[in-house]
């Protein structure tokens, strides 16, 4: 059974069911999910984006698209329209394999977690997760990779309350901190 299926055949009962909805579309769903990475040191060393995007298109299955700068900031050395980032947006078939992923194989190998904290979910419902390492994700070479990033796992749903899609997450599978 693919991750859809059992989305559509379980996940989507049992929200209906606790929430107590009456219509099917009222049930919160997954939407999207984007995967960024900030790649700050793009400014000095510009082979680091190119890295980046292959890393990404890897962990995501899909290519990946680089970020620039919208403004100037001095401080940090940035001009505008510079390459900063890498970033993907996944939906369809893709996303579910990925949040399977997520939350069966990612999520059970991170070092010392405790579960996600609530405050990791917004006020409309998506939940954020920030990885310190790529290494976690399984398609990644450790001798291949040049350095240890962190990214961001952005799941974006049409609830419309913090409480009806942390209630997504915990049936999908996502463990809570208690």
């Amino acid at each position: 059974m693919t991750f859809k299926d059992y989305y559509n055949q379980e996940v989507v009962e049992k929200l209906k069911k606790d929430l107590n909805l009456k219509n099917v579309m009222a049930v919160p769903k997954v939407i999207k999910i984007a995967i960024n990475v900030g790649a700050g040191e793009a400014v000095t060393n510009k082979n680091v984006i190119e890295k980046i995007q292959e890393q990404i298109s890897t962990i995501a299955g899909q290519k990946s698209m680089i970020t620039k700068a919208r403004t100037s900031v001095s401080a940090f050395k940035i001009r505008k329209g510079l390459a900063i980032g890498v970033k993907v947006t996944l939906r369809g078939k893709r996303m579910y394999h990925f949040l399977e992923k997520l939350i069966r194989i990612v999520i059970p190998r991170l070092k010392d977690f405790r579960g996600v904290s609530d405050s990791n979910i917004d006020q409309n419902g998506n939940l954020n997760i920030g990885f310190p390492e790529q290494i976690i994700f399984p398609e990644i070479d450790f001798d291949k990779i040049d350095k240890i990033r962190g990214l961001q796992v952005t799941v974006v749903t049409n609830a419309k309350s913090k409480e009806k899609g942390k209630k997504l997450f915990e049936i999908l599978g996502i463990p809570f901190k208690k």
